[in-house]
């Protein structure tokens, strides 16, 4: 028999239907080719700049989740603009196995910036987190006699890769698929828990110095100084995942240097790259101990991520930028400490620019509708929290403008809430 002639016959080329490679408008294309991993309102935005985006009707949104604080100087920033105009038309990715200028470059910056040793870059900060977990383990090999033992926190979410998931507690990052051996979870803002669960197979303890999707919960000073004093007690490493914290978005280059403390490794991602797939891996001392083969990547590092990452970075590190990102950020929590007290809701925390309103009810995923019908875009990690992480530039008319609109979105779901009650008692 013949097992070639079992094959199904190719389709000539003539009888296949493919579909013309034409740009069609944004209200005749189909969703049907899209696989349904994210929920996704149904606007199909086609411009933006700076705190706002323009849907294909035309229809304004103010922007203040920024793709949860991915676009760090906004939409379509023309420093942004300009370095990947420039970098595209000279040298795009020259490939993982060679150096380029722009990859030099912001290392350099990166490691002078944040008094760092060594920097590896990559596209997201799940990657970077999973590089956080090779290098700490490799240091136990060297260091520990073989510690390979991580500790994370309750309610972390460090990405959705399966190294970072295992990192993570399965209910802020919405997975739920068995993890890794090797790490174990205690409760955020627990040191005596901590601690105790120190053994001889702990190598390190990872955390957020703000826990993001758990929603926008900072750790106590006294907390993260303990748990690096108790690192440096025990011989163990301490990562920061600063992914969402980091370059400016709690007004400073990194949230520990709010905090008093020094990690040994940290990870960086979202607004590195002001809107593009940028992370990068950070180490100081004898956590520099990768070896080459060890962090692989495809396209890690190349001349237009890079550029990108490099505008960034001048840009936030210009003087006076951390102050208005402080100062912008006292302006909202007291914008929203007030409209909190009016509508009976629970505290604002937060930090710079990253800020979360506590909910006295589950109403967030409502509000989150309503504030999309007044054109105001907003993020809910739980629901009762609401977050906010808008553009590091938001000017302070751009917030009194978002504080305006999120109390209609408050009339809006309370004026729902009171026709369900009427409804009910009829």
């Amino acid at each position: 028999m013949n097992l070639f002639n079992l094959r199904r016959p190719a389709v000539a080329v003539a009888e296949r239907k493919i579909a013309p490679a034409v740009t069609q408008p944004a209200d005749a294309l189909s969703r049907e080719y899209l696989m349904p991993a994210v929920e996704r309102a149904p606007q199909v935005f086609v411009r933006g700049q700076g705190s706002w985006l323009w849907d294909s009707e035309g229809h304004a949104y103010l922007d203040f989740t920024q793709g949860c604080a991915v676009n760090s100087l906004g939409h379509s920033p023309s420093v942004l603009v300009k370095a990947l105009g420039s970098q595209a038309q000279a040298l795009i990715n020259p490939g993982a196995g060679f150096h380029n200028r722009g990859l030099l470059n912001l290392v350099n910056c990166l490691c002078e910036s944040t008094g760092s040793d060594q920097a590896y870059l990559l596209n997201s900060g799940a990657e970077a987190c999973e590089g956080a977990i090779k290098l700490v383990r490799k240091w136990g090999q060297l260091h520990r006699n073989g510690a390979y033992h991580i500790i994370t926190a309750s309610q972390s979410c460090h990405g959705r890769s399966l190294g970072a998931l295992s990192a993570s507690d399965p209910s802020p990052c919405n997975r739920c698929e068995p993890g890794l051996p090797g790490f174990s979870k205690v409760p955020f803002n627990d040191l005596e828990a901590l601690h105790a669960a120190v053994d001889s197979r702990t190598v390190a303890i990872m955390l957020e110095p703000i826990q993001g999707e758990a929603g926008v919960i900072p750790a106590t000073q006294a907390y993260l100084q303990g748990v690096e004093r108790l690192c440096r007690e025990l011989g163990i490493l301490l990562i920061l995942d600063e992914v969402q914290t980091g370059v400016g978005r709690c007004g400073a280059m990194l949230a520990e240097q709010l905090y008093g403390v020094r990690a040994d490794i940290l990870t960086l991602g979202k607004g590195l790259g002001g809107g593009v797939p940028l992370a990068a891996l950070l180490a100081r001392g004898s956590a520099c101990c990768a070896e080459a083969g060890e962090l692989e990547g495809s396209h890690h590092g190349n001349a237009l991520m890079s550029a990108a990452g490099l505008a960034v970075l001048q840009t936030v590190l210009e003087p006076g930028f951390f102050e208005h990102v402080q100062d912008s950020g006292r302006h909202m929590r007291d914008g929203l400490s007030r409209l909190a007290g009016r509508y009976g809701q629970a505290e604002v925390r937060g930090q710079g620019l990253l800020w979360a309103l506590q909910l006295s009810e589950d109403i967030a995923t409502e509000l989150v509708q309503a504030a999309l019908h007044e054109g105001l875009l907003l993020n809910a990690p739980q629901a009762d929290v609401l977050r906010f992480s808008p553009a590091l530039t938001v000017s302070k008319g751009n917030i009194d403008e978002m504080l305006l609109r999120l109390a209609r979105a408050f009339a809006r779901v309370h004026a729902a809430q009171q026709n369900l009650r009427r409804e009910a008692t009829a």
